[in-house]
């Protein structure tokens, strides 16, 4: 699949290969020369057009990736009944990278109940600029009272560059 900053080198290569087969046929009239560079042309075009529509196919598959990965983790969430929200009760590590090259971040929950009680807790990645990517929850079961327990939250897909983590929802229950 072609990347749309290969699209002028294409464009490039096909108009001179054009020029080259023109000059190598034994027709050098103005017309078949003129035929023979609009053939170049529309080659080109389509091609830039086929380049593009696969960037934006791309595109779309990653948004449509990121936002069936945010509603999944709002679901979980929003499925768990007589649960107490805890934010404020969740740490977060620093985000680096697990054995899949995929995002990942300790998460740390401080159980103030009086007796067992376990966590959900909704991850989000963010790029350097502050912009959400991905979205993830991590279940940490049967803290014990007074007590802290871990998970690691991870990434659904590959995030390239700089990833941060932040807590957007917890849920004691």
């Amino acid at each position: 699949m072609p990347r749309t900053k290969d699209v002028p080198l294409m464009v490039a290569v096909v108009c001179c290969a054009a020029a080259v087969l023109t000059g190598c046929s034994d027709d050098d009239t103005p017309s078949s020369v003129s035929s023979a560079a609009s053939r170049a042309a529309s080659a080109a075009e389509s091609l830039a057009r086929e380049a593009t529509g696969a960037a934006s196919s791309l595109a779309s598959e990653a948004s449509s990736a990121f936002a069936s990965a945010t509603a999944e983790a709002g679901r979980r969430l929003d499925d768990i009944q007589n649960g107490t929200d805890v934010t404020s009760d969740v740490r977060l590590g620093t985000p680096g990278r697990d054995s899949d090259g995929r995002a990942a971040v300790e998460v740390t929950v401080s159980n103030s109940a009086d007796s067992s009680k376990s966590f959900a807790v909704e991850v989000d990645f963010t790029d350097a600029s502050g912009k959400r990517v991905d979205a993830a929850v991590v279940t940490v079961s049967d803290v014990p009272a007074g007590k802290t327990g871990t998970g690691t939250a991870r990434s659904n897909r590959d995030l390239s560059g700089e990833v941060k983590a932040q807590v957007a929802r917890a849920v004691r229950y």
